[in-house]
């Protein structure tokens, strides 16, 4: 049935086992990514730069997360809670409203570098939680319109 605006109402869900099989949740077996933003503020200073930010400054950060893998027999890859979990517990601790030069390994706080420990930090959690997911990349911006980005191919030591 339609309203009046044009919307069907839904007047009875879909039920497992009678509507649809279990055997019918899982619709392919390709690799698929998903993608979760997450925000925070900090502050930091850069060394050796002559320039502005040599100097005590915060921002608002953005950090956008690619990961891979192959669906269960529902058809998830990862829920998005499990990588919002894995984010609160594993990253942002060491992140948000925190002075990073002394909360991150020892490094100059750039974008570029940071963006790989966010990285490690990452896939480090999802090797050791979630098999066969992997992530593909990781994008942290500085500000809207600035960002560093590390990517799994770029990832092997040269």
């Amino acid at each position: 049935m339609f309203n009046d605006f044009g919307f069907r109402i839904v007047e009875q869900l879909q039920k497992i086992d009678e509507d649809i099989r279990r055997s019918e949740l899982k619709y392919h077996h390709k690799r698929v990514m998903v993608s979760k933003e997450f925000t925070f503020d900090a502050a930091h200073h850069l060394h050796c730069y002559e320039g502005k930010c040599k100097n005590l400054h915060g921002h608002t950060y953005k950090v956008i997360f690619g990961v891979s893998g192959y669906v269960d027999e529902i058809g998830i890859v990862i829920d998005f809670g499990d990588l919002k979990n894995i984010w609160k517990n594993e990253i942002e601790i060491y992140l948000d409203h925190r002075y990073l030069n002394e909360t991150l390994p020892l490094m100059n706080t750039t974008a570029e570098n940071m963006v790989v420990w966010i990285y490690e930090k990452m896939d480090e959690a999802l090797q050791a939680q979630f098999e066969g997911a992997r992530v593909e990349f990781v994008k942290l911006y500085e500000t809207p319109t600035s960002y560093a980005e590390a990517r799994r191919e770029w990832m092997i030591d040269e």
